[in-house]
């Protein structure tokens, strides 16, 4: 008996120590384990150390990290009848472990197909010159429109990005003329805005070259004004000290340099003759002195 004993009990301890190495699991942070017991819907466990029973329990790795799926061009049909061709980006977590796993069984095939037929009921309603202009609020409305109807799933949809906008071939050509057209309009707007600046210097310059020209006369009359008047000052000021006899020796000098010319002629202002009564008054006095 204890020979057959041994080998069943090593048996044993095997069995239990290959359930123990099955039916313990490490789930890191980011991951959740959705737990079915008999098919039915157990628990989420994690994160740590979690153990499962063998054969009896089934679990579903659920990752909770961001990830995002790339969603391939799609031909849209704009409210204006223009197709147009668009790719974009879907970024998504799961928030409902339980429910990503029961509600959907293949996420990233349903998100695709309601990717695009929510894209065309977009596109649809807007004109191609809007879906060019407003690719942010059609990334918006997209992330809305996607995000009500994978709440259900579990799944939040975090953010959606267009990468890449396709006009057909004759829009495009007709926007590369458009935009060289606009380049060509900013480029002579911008030579002549230029050109007026320049003549707006020009003419500032000029303007305040001839203000200064004109204080520079101004200040130049103002002196010269000020020297005559002050000249005008000092004659009136030394004619006030002049007496007749003063005034009568210049005239003489003036006579003696007449008479030095080579003229017969002169005239005289009445004024001299009452110059020279004082002189002819002098001339008696010294006679008479003689005489005595």
């Amino acid at each position: 008996m204890p020979e057959t004993g041994f080998p069943v009990i090593v048996a044993l301890i095997l069995v239990v120590v290959w359930a123990l190495y099955l039916g313990i699991k490490i789930v890191r942070e980011y991951q959740r384990l959705v737990v079915f017991r008999f098919g039915k819907y157990n628990a989420t466990k994690g994160p740590g150390i979690v153990y499962l029973i063998p054969i009896i329990d089934r679990a579903v790795w659920v990752d909770l990290r961001e990830v995002f799926l790339e969603i391939p061009s799609q031909t849209c049909i704009t409210r204006d009848n223009a197709p147009i061709n668009i790719d974009f980006l879907i970024y998504w977590k799961v928030v409902d472990p339980e429910s990503s796993v029961i509600q959907v069984g293949d996420f990233a095939g349903a998100a695709r197909g309601i990717a695009t037929t929510t894209l065309r009921a977009v596109i649809g309603d807007i004109l191609l010159d809007d879906v060019l202009a407003r690719r942010e609020q059609i990334n918006q409305v997209l992330r809305t429109k996607l995000d009500e109807v994978t709440e259900r799933w579990g799944v939040k949809i975090t953010t959606v990005e267009i990468r890449e906008i396709l006009p057909p071939k004759d829009v495009q050509e007709a926007m590369t003329r458009q935009m060289s057209a606009e380049r060509s309009r900013r480029a002579v707007v911008t030579e002549a805005d230029g050109k007026k600046q320049a003549t707006i210097t020009v003419a500032e310059g000029d303007k305040q070259s001839a203000i200064l020209r004109a204080e520079g006369d101004r200040q130049a009359a103002i002196l010269r004004a000020e020297g005559f008047a002050m000249a005008l000052d000092t004659i009136f000021k030394v004619a006030q000290a002049v007496d007749s006899k003063t005034m009568l020796l210049q005239y003489l000098d003036a006579l003696k340099a007449l008479g030095a010319g080579p003229a017969t002629k002169f005239i005289f202002p009445m004024e001299f003759t009452k110059l020279l009564g004082p002189l002819v008054e002098m001339a008696d006095r010294g006679l008479k002195e003689k005489g005595a």
